[in-house]
């Protein structure tokens, strides 16, 4: 009896140890790449504002089907029931959001701002990521920049390629 009372509080005071670990995370994981291209800006913008031209350099995107919303495109469908939806478009950002039953909350965008010689811009691709206060949600944070950062460096050299031939 001893053994399994000593059994019992040990696990609640390790899962009491891991949770008040955790808290000390942040709930929101910002990841951001960049990169410097010498293009226009328009070119630029059409690439990352138009879900259609995104098979040319998103990493996975040429073998997924696009999300069509009244007739429009309005993104790429990443899982069965789950996207990522362009939400927002100006002359210096683009903002897309995870839509669909089931999606972790987050959005992706990118800020466009004049490069340092003439006729460049220096593209910022970034993730949002808000968690909840669950200790394995907070712990799995740290593999974010791990399982992102590569695709979207990927995805920026792509493009910086696509757009400097």
């Amino acid at each position: 009896m001893r053994v399994v009372k000593l059994g019992v509080i040990s696990i609640i005071v390790f899962s009491i140890l891991i949770t008040g670990i955790s808290l000390f995370f942040p709930s929101h994981v910002r990841i951001s790449k960049a990169i410097d291209i010498s293009t226009n800006k328009n070119s630029l913008l059409v690439q990352i504002a138009d879900p259609t031209n995104w098979k040319n350099w998103y990493p996975g995107a040429d073998t997924l089907p696009l999300l069509i919303i009244e007739g429009k495109v309005k993104g790429i469908v990443t899982d069965s029931m789950q996207g990522l939806m362009v939400t927002e478009v100006n002359d210096s950002a683009v903002l897309a959001m995870n839509v669909g039953p089931g999606s972790k909350k987050g959005k992706s965008g990118w800020n466009i701002f004049p490069g340092r010689i003439p006729n460049s811009f220096t593209l910022q691709w970034y993730m949002d990521f808000h968690l909840r206060w669950y200790p394995w949600e907070k712990f799995s944070s740290l593999l974010l920049e791990k399982r992102y950062g590569p695709m979207m460096e990927q995805g920026l050299a792509r493009l910086k390629s696509l757009l400097e031939k």
